[in-house]
């Protein structure tokens, strides 16, 4: 039987791998047999995250420290993975922020702030990966965690400077899929929709949040943990052969109303 998913020999760099969603994919990476590297910027988050994916599947496993705004550390992460590896094949984009202020009253620090991580991070990362790895190696597959509010707006939580962050990172996967497919590196954007995390949990239990599933999202409910996985394993993998720049919403079917 053909497993059109096999990851086996792959190494996946997932940003944001301290909590929530970034664990969560790089474990459904590592159940398909790819090494995972864990980054972020809490070292006792990611050493521990590592060491339970290299406990729970056996695979190498390792943890880097690093700020995804800071150009020099970001070289040096991939530089290390080099190192310990030899390859870097799949990066995750996963790494991000998100403040809720009215627009009219966002400070300046507070949009700067939400552009340097959520979109000038993933673009770095990117750029370090496929400069350092991807492009001699002739692959590699990037996937950019942006939000289905980088396709919509919406009235519940301001957050115009989330939305025009993540609004760029879906049309620089756009663009970085144009310009590196003659690498053979495919580059694509998964755009979620509210997942129940520990930090969400109590939010989207609320009455309010409640109410709002029923209202604006089709299947009338929230994402449940493991049901963004599967996009990023095909996503990673080679079934997804001829698929670049495409943007997958996993939102229940919000953005389709």
């Amino acid at each position: 039987m053909r497993n059109y998913f096999n990851l086996d020999g792959q190494v996946a760099l997932v940003t944001g791998c301290s909590t929530g969603l970034g664990v969560q994919m790089a474990k459904a990476l590592a159940s398909q047999g790819a090494a995972i590297v864990a980054l972020a910027r809490r070292e006792e988050k990611i050493k521990a995250v590592a060491a339970e994916i290299a406990d729970e599947f056996g695979v190498k496993t390792l943890a880097v420290p690093c700020d995804i705004t800071d150009t020099a550390r970001v070289d040096a992460a991939i530089d290390q993975i080099l190192e310990q590896f030899g390859r870097l094949d799949i990066v995750i984009n996963n790494a991000g922020t998100g403040g809720v202020t009215p627009a009219e009253d966002v400070p300046d620090e507070m949009f700067f702030n939400e552009i340097n991580i959520d979109l000038t991070g993933t673009f770095k990362v990117a750029r370090a990966a496929a400069k350092k790895a991807m492009i001699p190696a002739k692959y590699g597959r990037i996937i950019n965690i942006a939000s289905m509010y980088g396709l919509v707006g919406n009235k519940i939580a301001g957050s115009a400077p989330y939305h025009a962050a993540k609004g760029g990172v879906v049309n620089l996967t756009r663009a970085l899929a144009a310009e590196w497919g003659k690498y053979n590196i495919t580059v694509n954007a998964i755009c979620p929709g509210y997942f129940y995390t520990p930090l969400t949990q109590e939010t989207l239990d609320s009455d309010f949040f409640q109410a709002n599933a029923k209202t604006m999202i089709p299947l009338e409910r929230y994402g449940k943990e493991g049901e963004l996985d599967t996009a990023a394993i095909f996503l990673a993998s080679p079934a997804s052969t001829y698929v670049t720049g495409d943007i997958i919403p996993v939102d229940g079917g919000y953005t389709c109303m």
